[in-house]
């Protein structure tokens, strides 16, 4: 139970860790290409160091819990997230659609999900030992356990739509707060580019979704 809490911890992390990453803008992107190659060609050299029958099992549990379909979906999150910014910082026009809608197939095109799930190999290495990775693999090809791997995608999902809300809340009420006590420096002060632009974006979205979702290779 205790290996089962700390695989769903890293389970849970990784998720947001993802989310975290995908959601930098793309100059950010840009700027960290070489550095994402280092990072990558160091993952493969470690995982080397990882024993074979390990690492097999390894990745059998990867499978059996979706961990490329986890991180597949943090990109998903990611990208709609930083859609929604450049929503709100491009024409409000068709132009600005456009624009958006390419950089979405493009970022999809470009984020390597088999990437990530080879640094995964390294991190499972890490913390679990071939033991507890053996108990894990047992576990999930029970029933329960797969039914945990099916579920808690969802659970991620819906507790990072849980943290949007509770933080989101907080934001709005310290602004109020704060340009209460200090009127002449907060009268300005906004947390984005204002809310009816946004929600008029997002009347849009299903459209968008559609379109990105047609130029996108399966």
């Amino acid at each position: 139970m205790k290996a089962l809490l700390a695989l769903i911890l890293i389970y849970i992390g990784t998720f947001f860790l993802v989310i975290q990453g995908a959601s930098q803008n793309s100059a950010q992107a840009a700027g960290q290409g070489s550095a994402s190659a280092q990072d990558s060609a160091g993952s493969a050299h470690s995982n080397s160091n990882i024993d074979r029958v390990k690492e097999a099992d390894i990745r059998s549990l990867m499978e059996l819990v979706g961990a490329r379909d986890m991180v597949q979906d943090g990109a998903n999150n990611g990208i709609e997230q930083s859609r929604e910014k450049l929503l709100t910082t491009v024409p409000n026009n068709d132009k600005g659609q456009a624009f958006v809608n390419a950089f979405s197939v493009s970022y999809q095109k470009k984020f390597d999900a088999d990437q990530v799930s080879e640094q995964l190999v390294g991190i499972y290495d890490k913390h679990f030992t071939e033991d507890e990775i053996k108990g894990l693999l047992q576990f999930y090809g029970s029933p329960l356990g797969q039914k945990v791997a099916t579920e808690m995608p969802k659970i991620n999902r819906e507790a990072q739509a849980a943290v949007r809300s509770v933080s989101g809340k907080a934001a709005r009420e310290a602004l109020a707060e704060v340009k209460q006590q200090n009127p002449e420096v907060g009268q300005s002060a906004r947390l984005g580019m204002g809310q009816g632009r946004l929600q008029q974006r997002r009347g849009q979205k299903p459209q968008l979704q559609a379109a990105q979702q047609e130029q996108i290779p399966r």
